[in-house]
């Protein structure tokens, strides 16, 4: 993509009214434009990340047979009323229409799933489903200084998954707590799988944190097991495991997973017949991941003092290539047509790039905005490659650029 073509602004100077690193970093550099306290707009550079986001979500959940769908976000009054939350969720955005009915805009999904499943299921051979969708979240929250981290509105993957027993749900937990781990190593985080309270069906739920000073919550962590537990339920500051003293850490949470046993089959009366030809509940459970909190944390963790620091698989582009232009007209023709044949050849290669072909710019703003974006592999074509014949080629976190030849370029990209 021409970089004259994408439709972003950056800034010199930090947003006045953000604290949190990763949006000041995401508004500088083009990546969200700020609405109001905990909204925000996606810019093309910032959905990109997303969307990468969201693919390895759906790569890795669809692999162990999860369907995807797409869930209403107005809630009828009464869905709420039966799982007796419309007066207990303290952050639920409420609205009526011109005819009388009120609606919640949805902060979670289980009211609208589970009369969903009910018509979807009716025998053993039903069982077990796991659906999930990838879509906006509404919640009045009160606290909402993190930037990405905490918003009023926000994109989450919600999978839930229904089953004939509390053993099923355990052992389908177990294989998404695998496959959350893998997802966000992908993203590039190392998330600790952490215990947390959890219901009446199993003693812990799970957390994933990744730590980071800039993290809302505390955890006690173990580096010899890889486990850790949420401060809220640890009375002790030793491995439940193997007895070593635990390490106090600041984290992001970036996912969960829930048993939730058959608390809202229960309210929606969703029931299977087994072999016996017995009624029995559903039983479910819930795993969630923050979109939009992930690109958040991602960049509270990979940054410098220059800007974002993308790990490759989410970035909004692999590679920026930035011609320097120079005072002299024959060498500067020289590097566009160098500059432009390079950028079809990155193309056909299907390796994407955003190339700053921008001739009205000066060379030293066009690098500074480029750290600032954080692409993860820079190619300067200027007066060194008209000397040498080779690239200046850089990866982001690297102090130095190195010479390079076009096809040692293409090893490395491939």
């Amino acid at each position: 993509m021409l970089q004259s073509k994408v439709a972003y602004k950056t800034y010199k100077e930090n947003p006045s009214d953000e604290e949190a690193r990763n949006a000041i970093l995401l508004i500088k550099a083009g990546f969200v434009e700020k609405v109001s306290s905990g909204i925000y707009n996606l810019l093309p550079l910032g959905l990109r990340v997303i969307q990468k986001i969201e693919n390895i979500i759906r790569e890795e959940l669809n692999k162990i047979g999860c369907q995807e769908l797409l869930l209403t976000n107005l809630h009828p009054k009464e869905y709420w009323e039966k799982t007796g939350r419309w007066q207990k969720f303290d952050v639920l955005f409420k609205t009526q229409s011109q005819t009388g009915s009120e609606y919640s805009l949805a902060p979670t999904h289980e009211e609208i799933i589970f009369p969903l499943v009910k018509k979807l299921i009716s025998s053993y051979k039903d069982l077990p489903i796991a659906l999930y969708q990838i879509h906006t979240k509404y919640r009045d929250e009160l606290r909402v200084k993190s930037g990405l981290l905490r918003n009023r509105e926000f994109i989450m993957k919600d999978l839930y998954s229904f089953h004939r027993n509390n053993e099923e749900v355990e052992k389908f937990k177990k294989i998404v707590d695998k496959v959350y781990l893998k997802i966000f190593k992908r993203c590039g985080l190392d998330a600790i799988e952490t215990y947390a309270s959890g219901g009446t069906f199993s003693p812990f739920s799970t957390e994933f944190q990744v730590p980071t000073p800039a993290g809302e919550d505390t955890i006690y962590y173990c580096s010899n097991c890889r486990i850790a537990w949420n401060k809220e339920i640890m009375k002790e500051r030793k491995c439940k495991q193997c007895k070593k003293e635990l390490q106090e850490l600041k984290t992001i949470e970036v996912g969960n997973t829930f048993n939730l046993g058959t608390k809202f089959s229960e309210a929606f009366d969703v029931r299977y017949i087994d072999k016996d030809n017995k009624e029995k509940l559903v039983y479910a459970g819930c795993y969630g991941i923050g979109v939009t909190r992930l690109m958040g944390a991602i960049v509270e963790v990979y940054n410098d003092e220059k800007g974002i620091i993308w790990p490759e698989e989410v970035a909004p582009f692999k590679v920026h290539l930035i011609s320097i232009y120079l005072k002299d007209e024959k060498k500067n023709q020289k590097i566009k047509k160098i500059s432009y044949e390079l950028y079809e050849k990155l193309n056909k290669e299907n390796i994407e790039v955003l190339f700053d072909e921008r001739e009205n710019v000066s060379p030293g703003e066009k690098l500074v905005e480029s750290d600032l974006i954080g692409i993860p592999y820079k190619i300067v074509i200027g007066e060194n490659y008209l000397k040498y014949k080779k690239f200046d080629f850089k990866k982001r976190n690297w102090k130095y650029y190195k010479q390079i030849n076009l096809a040692q370029l293409l090893k490395i990209l491939k």
